[in-house]
């Protein structure tokens, strides 16, 4: 699933491509992208508009359109985009068109979501009930999140996991991140040290950050718009790493299940 380094790699590909230029057109080939908007309904809304601003919250990717108009897609397990591909790529569920450039939506799991907010105060609104800080801000820092855990028994894994505790954040850097800090992902999230929590809110950020720096991590379908894969795969110190050495010890990496997720 592309997490907030992936979808944070898509959005500086196409923010100069896209950024004051007009949605001239809106295809939506499929219409449980959208629901429970219609298509029309939804492409009516947009086009026309001038992209103002692409920006990220979490893995939401949100173009900011003229008139505080907001269009909110999520990537969801398999999804990406893709500018100006050749031919129609298997799979694609969304068209948009913005002056000479075409730009695809391609999901072949069909999970991927594109939500309308219309005002700032009802983008606000959606994003208050799903998601939790920003890793990169000021609202994110060891304190808040030592004071956040305080209410959750969930192993640390889960909470990690939870989009309303840290935005962003999937399986891949919950991995990456516990590792970095040396803490065990079944441990209850209020039984860590303030010690702990302080490492752990160092080692999600490096975590993150090393994924923006590697242009995402390519595992199955992640691409950028290019159809470049990342490459912080290769540079996993846990994550699908199972029988292969510890980088900290030398014996061989365990797998287990946490929060219903491989660990």
């Amino acid at each position: 699933m592309p997490e907030l380094p992936e979808v944070e790699t898509i959005r500086r590909n196409l923010a100069p491509h896209v950024e004051g230029r007009r949605v001239e057109s809106l295809e939506i080939l499929d219409a449980r992208w959208c629901r429970p908007i219609a298509p029309a309904e939804l492409s009516a809304a947009v086009e026309g508009r001038m992209v103002e601003r692409l920006s990220r919250r979490g893995k939401y990717l949100i173009w900011e359109l003229e008139g505080d108009v907001f269009l909110l897609a999520h990537l969801r397990m398999t999804g990406t985009l893709l500018l100006d591909p050749a031919g129609a790529p298997p799979h694609t569920r969304v068209w948009w068109r913005l002056g000479e450039h075409r730009l695809a939506f391609v999901d072949p799991r069909r999970f991927g979501t594109g939500e309308l907010a219309l005002g700032p105060e009802a983008l606000e609104a959606f994003l208050a009930r799903r998601l939790g800080p920003e890793p990169f801000s000021e609202a994110f820092n060891a304190a808040s999140l030592h004071a956040s855990t305080r209410a959750s028994r969930a192993p640390i894994k889960a909470f990690l996991l939870d989009q309303r505790k840290v935005a962003g954040v999937g399986n891949i850097y919950a991995d990456e991140a516990l590792f970095r800090a040396g803490v065990h992902p079944l441990r209850p999230a209020n039984r860590l040290t303030r010690k702990q929590t302080e490492e752990l809110h160092g080692a999600v950020v490096a975590s993150l950050q090393a994924g923006i720096d590697a242009k995402g991590a390519t595992i199955d379908d992640f691409r950028d718009p290019y159809g470049v894969q990342g490459s912080f795969q290769d540079q996993f110190l846990v994550h699908l790493r199972e029988g292969e050495p510890c980088p900290a010890c030398g014996r061989a990496v365990r797998k287990q299940r946490a929060a219903g997720r491989g660990t």
